[in-house]
């Protein structure tokens, strides 16, 4: 009997890279979405707004045997997923490395100075790094309050995916800070903590190939998502700018303030323990960042030809505001060329 996979907000990013891993695997994949992306042909889609609880419903019909949701923010949302057991057979729930806390208690979110950014071990292991508390605070302690209440009930399997900095075409990336300096053609590029700071990416495909594997395998548990290898800001750089032909000289200063800082600046690593999503479904990488890199910045290159960027990747436009102030940088370059 053909399983069905529902995909609620499946039409950004990673739905876009896992709705052929599942279709090629014999599922059947209905997306729901409130119809702003565009859906690839084939592929059934239903127009709904999660809002909307009793449309929801509809909209799954005579049910599913996973559904996968890439857009739970809010408690509210938990709640609503565990009221359609009897619906779903199992949920894949997209969560945030964001939500670790280091063992004093130090967050992202609350880290505004390097002496207060969290200090983890290297790499972080789901079973044994504690989190946020859960509350309505904040994006971390959102999504952890979502975590409490999946884990915490034995009706229901739920598989919680803690992904890293996740990129891939067709969604708001942090590759977008180097592309547009290759586009307006820098020949500089400025890496504060000496290019050294890993904070561990994810890409779309490697995160799909775990969500899939944890479909076909239900259970209650939470599994790192992360890429093999995780590169150093520098290598990231560099990555990026051999994608699109580029060549540009690195600055690699000590410092982590603008205008050096960037989506994956920090003064400590944060790397992510892949071996518990071997263990428990299966899991090896389909790519690295360097071979699947290309495909993200092919597709910001053309995207942002017909569209501007803000609009493009709106939520990525409140984090880059300040992130292209080239005449500070131009500044900082001349300064040191004086000796300054």
């Amino acid at each position: 009997m053909t399983r069905r996979a529902f995909l609620l907000g499946g039409s950004g990013q990673t739905g876009r890279a896992l709705i052929p891993r599942l279709r090629e695997r014999g599922w059947d994949v209905v997306v729901g979405s409130r119809g702003e992306r565009e859906i690839p042909s084939g592929v059934e889609h239903v127009q709904v707004d999660r809002g909307d609880e009793a449309a929801l419903r509809t909209a799954l019909g005579a049910g599913a045997d996973v559904l996968v949701d890439f857009v739970a923010f809010e408690r509210e949302h938990a709640e609503q997923l565990l009221s359609l057991r009897g619906l779903v057979g199992s949920l894949i729930v997209l969560s945030s490395a964001s939500v670790y806390t280091d063992e004093s208690g130090r967050t992202f979110d609350e880290a505004t100075t390097p002496a207060q950014f969290p200090s983890f071990p290297v790499p972080i292991r789901e079973r044994d790094q504690p989190t946020v508390a859960p509350g309505d605070e904040s994006y971390s302690t959102k999504k952890a309050a979502i975590e409490q209440l999946l884990l915490g009930q034995q009706a229901l399997p739920a598989t919680v995916v803690r992904a890293g900095a996740i990129y891939g075409p067709g969604g708001s990336v942090r590759e977008w800070y180097f592309v547009k300096r290759v586009l307006d053609g820098r020949r500089y590029v400025l890496l504060g903590n000496r290019g050294e700071s890993r904070f561990h990416p994810v890409a779309t495909d490697n995160l799909a190939e775990l969500i899939w594997l944890a479909a076909e395998r239900p259970g209650r548990r939470v599994l790192n998502a992360g890429d093999p290898g995780p590169p150093t800001l520098l290598e990231i750089s560099r990555a990026i700018a051999a994608a699109l032909d580029h060549e540009w000289t690195e600055v690699l200063l000590p410092t982590l303030d603008e205008p050096c800082e960037t989506p994956w600046t920090g003064p400590k690593p944060v790397v992510l323990d892949m071996s518990e999503a071997a263990f428990e479904v299966g899991y090896q990488p389909v790519t690295t960042y360097e071979r699947a890199v290309p495909a993200t910045c092919e597709w910001l290159v053309e995207a942002t030809k017909e569209r501007p960027w803000q609009e493009l990747m709106p939520r990525m436009a409140e984090y880059m505001e300040e992130s292209f102030d080239y005449a500070a940088e131009d500044e900082l370059l001349r300064g040191l060329a004086r000796g300054g």
